[in-house]
């Protein structure tokens, strides 16, 4: 509809399209070409230049790809937040782990690192954390935690693409890290993804795995003289055409993320006497964290009102919308008996209470001047 204000919107920022057909005359649509080789270099320089980074065709793939490298077998366990998109959970369960769902933490919704080290076990293989709506997770605590016992840290930073945690890049703290380019993120290609491997001990491995368990990589180096079957592994590689929109996107990253940030900073200043009256709840950002400005958010009292707010938006043509539904009560987890019971409550009560508000690029500032007015006027 015409004057529907939507939640989200993709990116398009003029000369997309040209950089798409420079790929397609040059005849280099396959990945890992010269733009794909550009994308991994950029991104590089601007999260962890010691790292290596290779693009893949989602952020559930590169997921995957860790699954595969941390070679789990029958009963490993892999402790994921609750409060996550199912990608979190399923790559891992996909090939063969036990999954050990942890609660989150009230001010920033991500988990809690508190409650971590009781649901480590001998069968503990691997922590993955996500960044949620792109504000940090305590990485210092989650890393001793994880030197401790020997565990793989993994960061799922499908929200927190150029986010900061101290001084440190998100991405850049764990054994390894994942991102995702798709529609509703702050640099897109449609569909796309990011492995970063910040321990190098993983990457040989994982180069493998990519090219569908094959050393096809090391022979297009000349390294070996002919390529073969080697590994487990999958199509994991991204089309040089999607990465021809990234490119653009990632050289316009500082307008992109200039905008982002005066979206957000908007809804905070012009919401908080509002949400402070009511006893709504604004995202926090702790002092020693710089944010991606992917998402704003609300936490209202109870469901009942959430679900009377989103209702009265979507009246006055304003889609907004609720988030994850808990992993660890979910159809799938329930009917496997994964778990016995909740033991995530407060991602359970989060999950009823949260409104997700229209944030994208291209929001002119009528409609987002509308949707705070309106914000402004419910009627409670």
């Amino acid at each position: 509809m015409k004057n529907v204000i939507p939640f989200s919107k993709n990116v398009m920022l003029g000369n997309d399209a040209r950089y798409v057909m420079g790929v397609i005359e040059n005849n280099q649509i396959s990945g890992a070409q010269p733009v794909s080789k550009k994308v991994e270099n950029l991104l590089k320089k601007k999260i962890n230049p010691l790292a290596k980074i290779l693009l893949t065709p989602s952020c559930t793939h590169s997921l995957e790809i860790t699954s595969i490298l941390l070679n789990l077998k029958p009963g490993d366990e892999v402790i994921v937040p609750s409060y996550t998109f199912v990608s979190t959970a399923l790559a891992f369960y996909m090939h063969g782990a036990k999954l050990v769902f942890a609660d989150i933490k009230l001010d920033t919704l991500n988990i809690d690192e508190t409650k971590i080290e009781n649901l480590i076990t001998k069968k503990t293989k691997a922590i993955i954390v996500v960044h949620y709506a792109g504000v940090s997770c305590e990485m210092n605590e989650i890393m001793k935690i994880g030197n401790k016992y020997n565990l793989c840290i993994i960061e799922d930073n499908a929200h927190g693409l150029f986010g900061k945690y101290h001084d440190q890049k998100l991405g850049s703290i764990g054994h390894m890290s994942t991102l995702s380019f798709h529609q509703t993120k702050n640099i897109t290609c449609g569909e796309g993804g990011a492995l970063i491997i910040n321990d190098l001990n993983f990457y040989e491995r994982a180069e493998i795995i990519r090219e569908k368990g094959t050393d096809r990589s090391k022979f297009l180096r000349g390294e070996v003289d002919k390529y073969t079957w080697v590994d487990k592994g999958s199509s994991y590689i991204l089309s040089d055409i999607l990465s021809a929109v990234l490119l653009y996107q990632l050289e316009l990253l500082k307008k992109i993320q200039t905008k982002r940030k005066k979206i957000w900073d908007k809804y905070h200043k012009n919401l908080n006497y509002w949400c402070n009256k009511n006893y709504i709840i604004q995202p926090s950002i702790p002092s020693y964290c710089k944010q991606s400005y992917h998402m704003y958010y609300l936490l209202l009292p109870n469901e009942k009102l959430r679900n009377k707010f989103i209702n009265y938006l979507s009246k006055n043509q304003i889609i907004a919308v609720s988030h994850y539904q808990p992993l660890h009560i979910s159809p799938f987890v329930k009917k496997r008996s994964i778990i016995k019971k909740d033991n995530c409550p407060i991602t359970t009560e989060i999950s009823k209470r949260i409104v997700r508000l229209p944030f994208f690029y291209n929001i002119t500032d009528k409609q987002h001047l509308k949707v705070i007015n309106t914000i402004l006027k419910f009627d409670f």
